[in-house]
């Protein structure tokens, strides 16, 4: 099992970009398929991005183009980049990480966009 601990969310203006980071403790990180997840208040959290324990990637397509998830396996950490940020955009982002029956969350990080 890990433990994640997302950082990087903030208050950034229409068009402008954030970068999300999930730092996991544990071990075995790599064999860890990873996500990022959102909720704004009133909805359903929502899957934003995933990466593969292999490196295969998967978007929203409400994201697509403009968010990139990538990981670091040797700083047990995975990245959202996202660009292009609107009001839309604005919600509370978690990282979660599975491993075949197991998956854990982490407390999550606040993106607002506005101007």
């Amino acid at each position: 099992q890990v433990q994640l601990a997302e950082s990087g969310g903030g208050l950034v203006q229409p068009g402008g970009s954030l970068r999300l980071s999930c730092a996991a403790s544990g071990s075995m990180f790599a064999r860890y398929n990873m996500g990022w997840y959102r909720q704004a208040p009133g909805k359903q959290r929502e899957l934003v991005a995933r990466i593969t324990s292999g490196g295969s990637t998967d978007y929203a397509d409400s994201v697509k183009g403009r968010f990139t998830i990538s990981r670091d396996n040797a700083k047990n950490t995975v990245y959202l980049q996202m660009n292009s940020l609107n009001p839309e955009d604005t919600a509370v982002y978690y990282c979660k990480a599975d491993l075949l029956l197991w998956y854990g969350w982490g407390q999550g990080t606040q993106v607002t966009v506005s101007s």
